[in-house]
């Protein structure tokens, strides 16, 4: 038996099948819906059901808490609708334009810009129009039917024909373990995609706080990427924080861009003291805050550790009047973070 799941304020309306989640279905039928994850770890999902019934499936607690649940809140990734539903959630324009596909890529290209970061360059098979938007991501689909997700590091224009992705090695991961021991170029990997709600809207004429901690800095580079493409006038600032300067591995890319783009500032921001560093330390969401006091004309696009991320979207809120609705994030859940589900 089929549902009919009603978005608010937008009016879009589409089916969801028995047991499929209304994410899914949402992605199925080109609905744009906002979301990252897609496994109950990271809330960008979340939103209030006006009417109807849903069952949640695995999520994390502090994702969704049952005071939330009890208010009406869902994890759209993980509700399966039990009746029809009426939803609250602002629809993501572009989210659901691109076909998603399952295909072949041949590795290119490694390089290894750190000792715990690799670049991989992946060639998109010549027979399937790949098309995504700079910021979303790629699952690749390994042998046992796991899946990983990564982001993309380029925009579309910027390497056709092929895709960069930043990969950090966390020992014992069943995908990195892979990529920094026996991948070779040549190789070849199954991913399907595009995915993700994390990316430019190109509407707005706001200036733009760019926010990456880590390898986080992935589809913040490929959203700079589109903003030099579109020749935008709007004011830049990318702000990437890091434990030491070794982990801010495309610093000279950064730079560099910061030299070609006259609206663009960029603030590295170490979490240890080095020796020889001159620039900012500590938090980098508290940089952008003793920066920017006042963000409440801004928009902001995070990326990054989920600590990072939830600590930039509480205070940037509470304490410098960003408007909630203008803070965009892709929080990097790790496996082991979407194992600690209930």
């Amino acid at each position: 038996m089929n549902f009919q799941v009603t978005v608010q304020p937008s009016g879009r309306a589409f089916e969801v099948e028995r047991d499929e989640t209304i994410l899914s279905a949402a992605i199925r039928q080109g609905v744009g819906l906002p979301y990252g994850c897609r496994d109950g770890a990271c809330g960008s999902c979340k939103s209030r059901l006006l009417e109807g019934r849903v069952i949640h499936g695995a999520h994390q607690p502090k994702t969704l808490s049952a005071a939330e649940e009890d208010a009406g809140f869902v994890l759209t990734c993980c509700a399966t609708p039990q009746t029809d539903c009426q939803l609250e959630a602002r629809t993501v324009p572009g989210a659901g334009e691109f076909p998603i596909l399952k295909l072949p890529t041949r590795v290119l290209a490694m390089e290894r810009p750190a000792p715990d970061v690799a670049l991989l360059r992946l060639q998109l098979p010549a027979t399937q129009n790949f098309q995504f938007h700079a910021g979303q991501y790629v699952e690749f689909i390994l042998r046992d039917g796991a899946r990983r997700s990564y982001s993309m590091a380029s925009a579309p224009h910027s390497t056709p024909g092929s895709i960069e992705l930043h990969i950090r090695h966390m020992p014992g991961g069943k995908f990195t373990d892979h990529v920094f021991g026996a991948m070779k170029v040549k190789d070849i990997l199954r991913m399907e995609g595009p995915f993700g709600s994390f990316f430019l809207r190109e509407e707005s004429d706001k200036p733009i706080v760019l926010l990456a901690s880590g390898t986080g800095f992935a589809p913040i580079k490929a959203i700079l990427e589109r903003i030099e493409e579109l020749g935008s006038a709007r004011p830049v600032t990318l702000y990437w924080g890091c434990r030491s300067q070794a982990d801010l591995y495309l610093h000279d890319w950064a730079l560099q861009a910061a030299g070609r783009l006259p609206n663009l500032r960029y603030v590295p921001v170490l979490s240890e003291s080095a020796d020889g560093w001159t620039g900012r330390t500590g938090f980098v969401h508290l940089a952008v805050m003793a920066d920017l006091p006042d963000l409440s004309g801004h928009q902001v696009y995070a990326c990054g550790a989920p600590v990072m991320v939830d600590s930039a979207q509480r205070d940037f809120v509470a304490r410098c009047g960003l408007p909630d609705d203008e803070f965009y994030a892709d929080s990097f859940t790790s496996e082991a973070d979407k194992h600690s589900l209930t």
